[in-house]
């Protein structure tokens, strides 16, 4: 049975003490972890709205709202995850996230009106509230809210959302899946910033990964306008050669990714495996030993065929399930190396 947290606060106080007065009251228990990124209706939850908590079914924006017309708008998206053995819920690398998300506020030309302090503050109380226990996708969204028409980003008003519902897998992380390098090409910087997660950017992704699950593959593998490979649809990229780990330099028109970085530092720290920058070509895809996809909400993703050819044996392969292993340790807080990326909830 889920049950909504109101209980005593420790060091993440709420930022207003009044919010924090209602009492624990049953909530019904969500029925899976699948990744739906639907709304739960059987759960009653919060969001953070109007610089205020409100239910989450009655935060509305109006049809005319400049974000919703032109994609003005950025956003993060964030994971918590449930250990059940330490009944404790773990947001992982919450502030980190919301410097990111400044970053993108500040390219297009968004206050947020808080610190990333404050952001993540307001995200434990929010988590508190919701009282879930078990695996949360936490989605902050800052978008412009004057409602008319008009393509600029100047002389507009700002709003913010932070909501946080129940979230399991978004695409396979221990089978293997298929991919391929679809015909779109990736956003370039010049045109729309990459290293920002810009809401009406991610029509590009929608491209991507409809081609490729409508000509029947798992992801999509996206190339740079001068054919290097970048991502996958919302994934960062990895490959394994001669047991050096490869991945597309930032100037590839990638989005500066949190998990990306944690690969890397668990790659350096448990296995000894350093990471090389550097532009990667299609064909090296397809002879590479090993390829995986990672991100906060993909996880860690291994790829075991491109373009219907086998990467490596076909199967997964010994990095991979190495990073993949002690990845999901570490988010669950099982490993006291990587208790810094942890915020605990409860």
């Amino acid at each position: 049975m889920l049950t909504r947290q109101t209980a005593e606060r420790p060091a993440h106080a709420p930022l207003d003490p009044s919010d924090a007065t209602e009492e624990a009251t049953p909530v019904p228990a969500v029925a899976s972890l699948e990744a739906t990124g639907r709304l739960p209706g059987a759960v009653d939850l919060e969001c953070y709205f109007g610089r205020e908590f409100v239910p989450l079914v009655d935060a509305k924006i109006g049809v005319m709202t400049h974000g919703f017309l032109y994609g003005t708008a950025t956003f993060e998206g964030i994971r918590a995850y449930w250990n059940q053995e330490q009944g404790q819920l773990y947001g992982l690398k919450l502030l980190e996230h919301f410097r990111r998300f400044q970053n993108s506020a500040k390219i297009m030309l968004i206050d947020l009106g808080h610190t990333a302090e404050e952001l993540v503050e307001i995200t434990v109380e929010l988590l508190r509230r919701n009282g879930l226990r078990e695996d949360v996708y936490i989605r902050p969204t800052a978008y412009k809210s004057s409602e008319l028409i008009g393509v600029r980003l100047h002389n507009l008003d700002s709003n913010l959302v932070i909501f946080s519902i129940p979230f399991g897998e978004y695409i396979d992380t221990t089978g293997g899946i298929s991919a391929q390098t679809v015909s779109w090409r990736r956003n370039s910087d010049v045109s729309i910033p990459a290293r920002s997660k810009i809401v009406g950017a991610y029509v590009n992704s929608a491209f991507a990964k409809t081609e490729a699950q409508l000509n029947g593959y798992d992801e999509a593998i996206v190339l740079t306008l001068d054919g290097h490979a970048s991502e996958g649809s919302a994934e960062n990229l990895f490959i394994v050669r001669d047991g050096k780990l490869i991945t597309p330099a930032v100037t590839d028109d990638i989005l500066e990714g949190i998990t990306r970085t944690g690969l890397m530092e668990i790659a350096r720290n448990e296995l000894g495996i350093e990471t090389v920058e550097r532009s990667i070509d299609r064909s090296e895809l397809y002879v590479a030993d090993e390829v995986l996809l990672c991100g906060t909400g993909a996880q860690i993703s291994p790829v075991i065929s491109i373009d219907h050819r086998a990467i490596g044996t076909g199967r997964i392969g010994p990095v991979t399930q190495s990073v993949k292993d002690l990845y999901f340790d570490a988010v669950r807080g099982r490993l006291p190396a990587y208790s810094h990326w942890l915020t605990p909830i409860f």
